[in-house]
């Protein structure tokens, strides 16, 4: 059976305990062993003066003199002895700083302040709040959503049994509600009924609970879950979740669709309505050497190029801009118009080259099937035998992975795997130490090559990046993503880590102003990218934002996205 988050805390925090426990008894063994030689000494110095103590006796002088009491019955009266009783006092000064400080604080003062945060910490949401997302678990995911609810000002409740982990958040300034997960009168006292969503990302095992029990406090609210395995999809079905996100599945897909392959066809990653947004590399056409504004003019399809991006991070869209081998072109229009622009632009005389996938967990599967679905050929590294079955295929017509057994970060298992002649790599496994060594291990043998890398935690996406990465996707926001649109807060597609694709209403302050405004872009951060009518329809041909009502689709991070709200929208919650 699977442990709850605030079990694995509690036992977390238990070697902890234990190192504590052990530092006391080393603390007293010391001062044992102090007494006992400081006595024997004393015995041995007393009989050279002639006089004669017990043991008893011994054992008294050495601890009144090392506490500093000093009675003065019992005395030395040679300058060796009276040495002695220096040492000894001084020792035990010594002593005494270190052995009173350590039990005074672990076991006075840390309790005292564990139940004083103890008795802060909220057991109830305050009866007023409606339209909150509840976030069940303590993960990157949950860390995740939460963060971006806060700079939302959309409110959200972290459901928590550990205390201690809860008093911490709560100082921190979330909302938390402690609790056992499984009892429904944690949900009832989080106000589950009054709820937009109830969101769980613990255990498969732990999530079936949280589902029932929160379906027992509140019937309507929709409850949405995460599932490590395909076979828990069914179960938690059954126990009431109304949507099973497979994270693992999802970030592999996601991976997939960050490979650009050498033809220079696009790669669909997100959509708003019918409006679908997509990647591009210009290496392989015959926009390279082009600056934007000659390849604006001959794109003859009515795409409309949002933005361009090298190594994950956004060009200034001049006319002048010269497109590159290292050119990826985000996209937006239709179906038909993107496959016109593949019509135009796609290289039809040479096929796809492979993609080395590192790793064969469940990313690394998904990122294979993804690929294989598309028929771009694949080799998947992985370190245990039998871990993966050799030689899959989809569908008749579409290509089949192959896998190598071996350790990644051997270059002869990679060269077998064929790296030399492939397109991309995919760098999937889950400690991000270990992606790191082998984004920079895979940028050093082949510097050309495109690198596409996860990241478990959102802390080292930056890294990733400066190891070599052309992008880098997190578990933590691809989650929190989903897990956002599916909410209906508002609806944004990850274009690279760090870089989203957002809506936001037209300012009145922003009529008529181009836009590629640069004052925009320089006092926020965002990027104009497009407009859409109220029905959601894009402006293809638009350069200037009209007064008519409708929405502005930005590009950029999460500080910019505040900056523009707070700067254009009096900060408006992200709504639609």
């Amino acid at each position: 059976m699977g442990l709850s988050r605030g079990e694995r805390r509690r036992g977390e925090r238990l070697p902890f305990v234990g190192r504590r426990s052990k530092a006391g008894v080393v603390i007293l063994g010391i001062g044992a062993l102090m007494v006992a030689v400081h006595s024997v000494a004393f015995v041995l110095l007393m009989r050279q003066e002639g006089v004669e103590h017990s043991w008893a006796g011994a054992v008294y002088w050495t601890i009144t003199t090392m506490s500093t009491l000093g009675y003065g019955d019992i005395t030395f009266t040679t300058d060796v002895g009276r040495l002695f009783s220096l040492w000894v006092l001084l020792s035990g000064v010594v002593y005494m700083l270190v052995l009173l400080p350590f039990f005074v604080i672990q076991y006075v003062v840390t309790p005292w302040l564990d139940r004083r945060r103890t008795a802060r910490t909220p057991r109830k949401a305050p009866p007023a709040l409606r339209d909150h997302v509840l976030l069940v678990g303590d993960d990157a995911v949950t860390q995740a959503f939460a963060a971006r609810a806060e700079r939302s000002r959309v409110p959200a409740v972290l459901v928590l049994e550990d205390v201690v982990r809860a008093g911490e958040l709560h100082d921190q300034g979330r909302q938390v509600v402690v609790g056992p997960l499984d009892s429904a009168a944690t949900y009832r006292n989080a106000g589950a009924a009054r709820a937009r969503l109830v969101v769980s990302t613990l255990s498969d095992t732990a999530n079936t609970n949280v589902a029932f029990t929160a379906r027992q406090a509140a019937a309507r609210v929709p409850v949405a879950v995460t599932a490590a395995k395909p076979v828990s999809v069914d179960v938690l079905d059954l126990a009431g979740a109304d949507h099973v996100l497979e994270l693992g599945q999802v970030l592999g897909r996601e991976m997939a669709s960050r490979v650009l392959g050498s033809t220079g066809r696009f790669h669909a990653i997100g959509s708003f309505g019918s409006t679908l947004i997509a990647e591009a590399a210009a290496r392989g056409t015959s926009l390279v050497g082009l600056t934007l504004g000659e390849a604006l003019e001959r794109l003859r399809s009515r795409v409309r190029i949002l933005a361009i991006m090298r190594k994950g991070r956004l060009r200034a869209m001049t006319p002048d801009l010269r497109i590159t081998d290292g050119t990826v072109l985000v996209l937006a229009g239709q179906e038909e118009d993107l496959r016109q622009y593949d019509e135009q632009f796609q290289s039809r005389e040479v096929s796809e080259e492979p993609v080395v996938i590192l790793g064969g967990g469940r990313v690394g599967r998904a990122a294979s099937r993804a690929l294989s679905d598309e028929g771009v050929p694949n080799t998947i590294v992985e370190m245990l035998p039998g871990r993966v079955e050799n030689s899959y295929s989809v569908v008749e017509g579409t290509a089949s992975y192959a896998v190598v057994t071996g350790d990644a970060a051997d270059q002869r298992v990679l060269r077998r795997a064929g790296l030399e002649h492939a397109s991309a790599v995919l760098v999937t496994p889950r400690d991000d130490d270990l992606g790191v060594y082998l984004t920079l291990f895979c940028r050093r043998l082949r510097p050309e090559l495109q690198v596409v890398s996860r990241a478990t935690y959102e802390r080292n996406v930056a890294t990733l990046y400066r190891a070599g990465a052309d992008s880098v996707l997190s578990y933590a926001t691809i989650g929190a993503t989903h897990l956002w649109n599916h909410a209906g807060l508002s609806h944004r597609v990850l274009v690279a880590e760090g870089n989203e694709l957002f809506l936001a209403p037209r300012p009145a302050s922003l009529v008529r102003r181009s836009l590629r405004d640069d004052e925009v872009r320089r006092r926020t951060g965002c990027h104009i990218v497009a407009v859409l009518d109220e029905d959601g329809t894009l402006g293809y041909d638009t350069e200037s934002i009209p007064s008519a009502p409708g929405q502005l689709l930005l590009l950029g991070d999460r500080h910019a996205e505040h900056r523009f709200r707070e700067t254009y929208l009096g900060r408006r919650l992200l709504r639609r």
